[in-house]
């Protein structure tokens, strides 16, 4: 694992290089450094990238991503309804409709001009925005694009590529940056370079995940920030627009120092950087944060199809026969069925039916998405308990309870706010205390996700949104039983 950034907490209003006689270097000389500095970002984001990790980021759990990365299905535009509906009954919907008159892309060409009639050759493609609901495989497709361009194998007209994560930008939302120190901060590779160089390399900036942000974006006309290392604040925010989007000063130089909300909002705008391309990744709800003014493209991924289904499951399931009977069970059961078009329900139902599988042929398969969450758990929680009094699914619930219902608390909280990413504030809003080793063994690690990002600050998730909505459901019909309907009170009429 790459060791935390370490981000400054000032602002920057000078390029670092500016106490050096960079003048006095031959062409050939900036050529060569910047070679290798090109060939230096390339080795560190292939060894970043390389591998996978399925549920929990631990060494047993990863797998190299080239072996078991599948092709996803991923159209141009997107499938009609996609916004307004819940997010489960939008894959229904996709699992009836992938075959339609969708216009499939790949991943690796998001940025290549249609060849559809009426696109010139010469259409430029600056900002995709790339919709998908929880856990159909956006961040991947971000790991697998970085990962082809760090081998050699796509988009070799790119010099640089950064990724941006929200969920790490947001533990820096209240501080000032340039761009530059921010690239600085994330790929010290970078330092012997020149600021100007942005502008006149080809740079590609993905924003992963717009639905975990906590920053306002900001878009309007009004002030600007136009240099790289240039300056300014979230307290700069003037007034709101009719669309709910904050509008702010800009920023265009890479040396110009602002907050993140800005300097975010600058480069999705093309004020900062108009030749850099961008991706933004976001879950669909989210996704009218950015107007659409700003987007060339929009893309949507649909998961996987039938034959991408089956190829998922038989890579992850090295026994031939079993992949087969368990993707003939999954065919036969409706709900398992949709939502194997979601890769990370596909990682769940091959951990919990190959555990079944092993221990006795002739087990009761689940059937709903519900059997396959409760199975889930109780395999993370018979994990922790290895002992044979242990093992009765009774017991295993009756002595894990009060990690369960901490952690449906937490589910149902966050749900409320509409968060899928949380941080220590957040958990200790439901009493759960992070210093405590035994909530996090165990049953937690495996449905409760710990990332250690930007100054050793610890970002949690669970495994998948349906389970955080799963558990937030338990959460309710807990204290619906035990507590006498509190959580509901505020929604009584």
């Amino acid at each position: 694992m790459p060791p935390p950034l370490n981000f400054s907490d000032g602002p920057v209003t000078s390029d670092p290089r500016d106490d050096q006689t960079g003048d006095q270097d031959s062409p050939q000389a900036v050529d060569d450094e910047l070679q290798r500095v090109k060939e230096q970002l390339k080795t560190s984001m292939k060894n970043k990238y390389e591998r996978l990790f399925e549920g929990l980021n631990l060494q047993e759990n990863e797998t190299l991503l080239n072996r078991i990365y599948t092709q996803l299905y991923i159209i141009e535009g997107e499938s009609e309804g996609v916004n307004e509906e819940l997010e489960v009954f939008q894959m229904e919907k996709t699992a009836r409709t992938q075959h339609s008159q969708d216009t499939p892309i790949d991943c690796n060409d998001i940025f290549k001009a249609s060849p559809e009639p009426g696109y010139e050759e010469k259409h430029q493609i600056k900002t995709v925005l790339t919709k998908g609901i929880a856990g159909i495989g956006k961040t991947v497709s971000v790991q697998k694009f970085i990962l082809d361009w760090a081998e050699g194998k796509t988009n070799q007209d790119v010099d640089f590529m950064f990724v941006l994560p929200f969920r790490e930008l947001n533990l820096i939302r209240d501080h000032q940056y340039s761009l530059h120190r921010l690239l600085l901060d994330f790929h010290p590779e970078l330092q012997d370079l020149d600021s100007k160089i942005y502008e006149e390399c080809k740079v590609v900036f993905i924003f992963d995940g717009l639905d975990e942000s906590r920053i306002a974006l900001m878009f309007s006309d009004a002030q600007k920030v136009s240099d790289v290392t240039e300056s300014s604040s979230v307290s700069d925010v003037t007034e709101t627009s009719s669309v709910g989007v904050l509008m702010s000063e800009k920023v265009s130089e890479v040396t110009e120092t602002s907050s993140m909300g800005v300097l975010m909002s600058n480069l999705m705008t093309g004020e900062l950087l108009p030749s850099a391309l961008i991706w933004i990744t976001s879950r669909p709800a989210a996704a009218n944060q950015i107007p659409s003014k700003y987007i060339n493209r929009l893309t949507q991924i649909q998961g996987f199809n039938e034959l991408q289904k089956e190829e998922y499951f038989r890579k992850r399931i090295s026994d031939e026969h079993q992949a087969s009977r368990i993707i003939s069970h999954i065919r036969r059961a409706r709900s398992l069925h949709i939502m194997c078009h979601i890769p990370v329900f596909c990682w769940i139902s091959s951990t919990v039916l190959q555990k079944l599988l092993k221990e006795d042929l002739s087990a009761e398969i689940p059937q709903t998405l519900t059997e396959m969450y409760i199975h889930f758990l109780l395999i993370q929680i018979n994990m922790r308990n290895q002992k044979y009094e242990e093992r009765d699914p009774e017991k295993l619930l009756q002595s894990n309870r009060e990690v369960i219902v901490k952690l449906a608390e937490v589910a149902f909280n966050q749900l409320l706010k509409g968060n899928v990413m949380f941080y220590e504030e957040d958990l200790r809003e439901s009493g759960i205390d992070v210093t405590d080793a035994s909530v996090y063994s165990g049953i937690c690690t495996e449905i409760f996700k710990e990332e250690s990002v930007i100054h050793q600050r610890k970002v949690y998730s669970f495994i998948h949104l349906s389970f955080q909505e799963f558990l937030a459901a338990f959460y309710v019909f807990y204290y619906h039983v035990i507590k006498n309907k509190k959580p509901l009170d505020e929604f009584r009429v």
